[in-house]
Formats: structure tokens, sequence, C-alpha cells
């Protein structure tokens, strides 16, 4: 008999806007409640499910594997944009008279705009947990060709979604492809003529198509590169949307029929009391059975038929221990799978917390790139000025030899008139005069001065 696969594939939505859903969404990670949002809002979010999808949280890549695009997949999208969007811009701006209506970055413009989404996410499935549970890899790498197809399938059937980047995770039970891309209409009136346009691509109707053609496709695809001839599961409801578990209908149905079997142990635990009374009491009677001679008020009973009652008795205690630790066993599973699902939802928030943390030490990293540039940079400018000083010292050191040979040497009346007038005007300080005027003053710049100073007192010795 062929096996019957599960398929789901899923739109990641961010239809829970209202304040209070956004308060829990950011206090949750992702999955854990049904108003955690999924959808790719802006840049933030898209580096965040760049590090999921390509595992960049814990450079674990050896069991992915990437279908479409490239291992950036916020660059990816980021040439999407350009690619799809870039002449719309242009003749957009073409068209304003002014400069502050004009979009320079439609990645980053959309990245802020809280009405549109930057990009969409699809997560498609086939098989569940158990079906995948004992399959080796060879068998699970198959899937590769089968997501394959589905991404020509999607290209086909939704052409106004633009894939933008795809890849498998392997690293999990059931081998799943994360799809992104962005939903893309080509008839706006207002605003640039092509814009993404998610509420418009994707509706309530058209995921209805979308998801029975896409599945009929998957189930085709799978039993071609299998050589198989299964089918698939009934689809079930809510498969569209993000859910609590608590809403889903298999949920309901499991926890319905444990609550019968609770109360049927229930009521197995109070018969099996009762048995164990009645069992003490027949012991009790049948050992206190005599011998008696025949007569209409008195039955005999032989030994063997004692015995077989005994046997009886001792028969109902063992089934009765046997329901309580069956009762026991119960509880102890409800224990395990609370403990489980607590143990699961703390390394889902111990995850998002690391990943939050990498975004922290990433900007940290960012400020102090541009810390280390701006350093680089006033160093540069430093040693700029220096040299200009250097050249500036050099200047006046020449003005101050040729005016010193001019006036005391030549005797040169026009320059002595030119070192009063910039003596007087203060551009000569004392120093500068002195040389100038002076045939015993030696010529040397600011530095050599300080220097000869120092030598001058090291060499300084008294008696």
């Amino acid at each position: 008999m062929s096996d019957e696969l599960a398929y789901s594939i899923h739109l990641g939505s961010d239809k829970n806007k209202t304040t209070k859903a956004k308060e829990i969404a950011k206090n949750n990670p992702s999955e854990t409640t049904s108003f955690s949002n999924n959808g790719i809002q802006n840049s933030t979010q898209l580096s965040k499910v760049n590090k999921h999808n390509l595992r960049d949280y814990d450079n674990n890549r050896e069991n992915i594997c990437i279908i479409y695009g490239t291992d950036n997949l916020y660059k990816d999208v980021q040439n999407l944009y350009l690619q799809e969007f870039e002449q719309a811009r242009l003749e957009y701006n073409a068209k304003q008279s002014r400069d502050n209506r004009k979009i320079q970055d439609y990645f980053k413009h959309i990245s802020k705009d809280k009405q549109k989404d930057l990009a969409c996410e699809f997560i498609i499935e086939l098989g569940d947990m158990d079906f995948w549970n004992d399959k080796d890899t060879s068998y699970r790498l198959g899937m590769i060709d089968v997501y394959k197809e589905q991404i020509e399938d999607l290209m086909k059937i939704v052409p106004e979604f633009k894939i933008a980047n795809a890849v498998i995770h392997f690293d999990e039970i059931s081998p799943h492809l994360h799809l992104v891309g962005v939903p893309i209409k080509d008839d706006y009136k207002k605003g640039m003529k092509k814009q993404p346009a998610k509420s418009k691509v994707f509706t309530k109707e058209t995921l209805t198509k979308l998801q029975d053609e896409m599945r009929a496709c998957c189930i085709k695809s799978y039993n071609k590169v299998y050589s198989e001839h299964s089918l698939l599961k009934q689809k079930k409801k809510g498969r569209n949307q993000d859910i609590n578990i608590k809403d889903m209908g298999d949920y309901r149905q499991i926890k319905k029929q444990q609550e019968k079997k609770e109360q049927k142990l229930f009521e197995a635990n109070n018969q099996t009391k009762k048995l164990d009374d009645t069992s003490k009491n027949i012991n009790e009677i049948l050992d206190n059975l005599k011998p008696a001679k025949l007569n209409k008020n008195n039955m005999v009973i032989s030994n063997e038929d004692v015995q077989r009652i005994k046997n009886y008795t001792k028969d109902v205690k063992d089934i009765t221990e046997t329901v309580r630790s069956v009762n026991d066993l119960n509880l102890a599973i409800k224990d395990f799978e609370h403990s489980t699902f607590e143990i699961e939802k703390e390394n889902r928030s111990l995850k998002y917390q690391l990943e939050q943390k990498d975004d922290e030490i990433s900007n940290l990293k960012n400020k102090l790139s541009l810390k280390d540039k701006v350093i680089e940079k006033l160093q540069t400018e430093k040693e700029k000025l220096k040299q200009e000083l250097q050249k500036f010292k050099g200047f006046w050191h020449n003005i101050m030899i040729h005016f010193h040979k001019r006036i005391c040497y030549d005797k040169d009346e026009n320059y002595k008139i030119v070192s009063d007038d910039l003596y007087k005007n203060g551009i000569f300080d004392d120093t500068d005069n002195e040389i100038a005027n002076n045939i015993y003053k030696k010529v040397t710049i600011p530095d050599e001065d300080k220097v000869n100073k120092i030598k001058k007192k090291n060499n300084d010795t008294r008696f």
C-alpha cells in the first residue's frame, strides 16, 4: 500500500498589527504564539531571516542546500529590487519637480514604509516527522529535485511573485524549503507604477488556489523523483495562516481522546479498589473454612477449588497493580511531554536571544569599524598638516636668513625698513626682529631653538 504524505505551504504573515499583538510578538520568538509576526516588513527582519535560513547565527551550513540565489539572502533581495524597480524609480523621479519627493533607494524606501512588506517567505514541506524519521541521508537528498520543481511550479502559478532566494533545511527531521521573494504589481496609479503588492497578489482566494495547485505538483514531482505512487493526505484547514496550537483541529481531537481515556482510567481505578477489597474478604472466608459434616445447611468445598479461588484473587491483584502502573505511566508521560514542551520553548527563546545578541554585536562591530576609519582619516590629516608645517618652517627659516644677510652684512636699508615695519605690525616677534638685525644672532627655526636650549642646559656644568 502506498504512503499518504502530508503537505504544507505556509506564507509568512504580518496580520497582527494591534498594539497588544505587537507587544506580545516583540517578547516572543517566532512560532511560539499565534501573535508572532513572521512577515518580512523591513530590512531588520530580512536580516534575521537571512541568519536563520542560511544558518549564519552558528556558521553551520553543512546541512542546508541553496537551490536558488546565493549564500547572501539579504543581497539577493536588494539585487531583486534593483532589477525589478530601478526603471520605475527613474521614471517616477523624472516626473518630480522637487528633489525631496524623489526616491534615492527604493529598497530603503520600502523598508521604512509601515504599510508594505519588504519581502515574503514561503515555507514548503512534504511529509511529516513520522514519515521522515527512518529515512537515510540519500533518500532525504532526493527532495532537492522535488523542491527545485516546486520553485518552477510556483513561478508558473504566480508569475507576479519574483523569487530571490530558496534554501532547503536538512538539519531538522523533515526536509523543508524556505523561499523568499517579492510579490509585484505593475498597475499603480499613485506613486511608482511598479510596487510590492503582497495584499493584491496573495488573497484568501488566490492562496487557496495556490495551495491546491502546488499540492498536486509536489506529489507528482515526488512520485517521479522517487518512482513511487504515493498520495497526499487530505488538506487541513488553517494551513495558510498562523494558528495557536490549541486552535488546531488535531489538537482538539487528541485532547478529547485523552480526556476520555483519563476518565476510563479513573473509573478503572475505582473498580480495582473495589476488587482489592472483595479479594481480601474472599481470602478471609476461605482461610476460615472448617471441615464439616454433610447436611442441608452446609456445603463442602474441595481444597482444589479453594486453590483455584486463591489463584483468581491473585490474578485480580496482579491486574489491579498493572492498571495502576499504566495510570502512573500516563501521568509520567504527561509530565515528560510538558517538560519537553517547556524545554523546547526555552530553547527557541534562547536561540532568539542569541540572534538578537548577534545583531547587537554586529552593530557594535560596525560602529567600531566606522570609528577606526575616522581615526585613520584624522591620522592622515595630521600627517598632512605636519608636512605642511614643516614646509612653512623651512620657508620662514629661509626668509629670516635672507633678512639677516641683507640687513647685517649687505647693509640694505630697504630690508631694514621692511623688517621694522613687520615688527611694528606684529608679524615679526622679538626673536625674529633680533635675528634680522643682530649679526651675532644665529638663524634657527623654533624647534631648533628649543633643542639648543635643552642641550645648553644639559652641558652647563657648575663647580
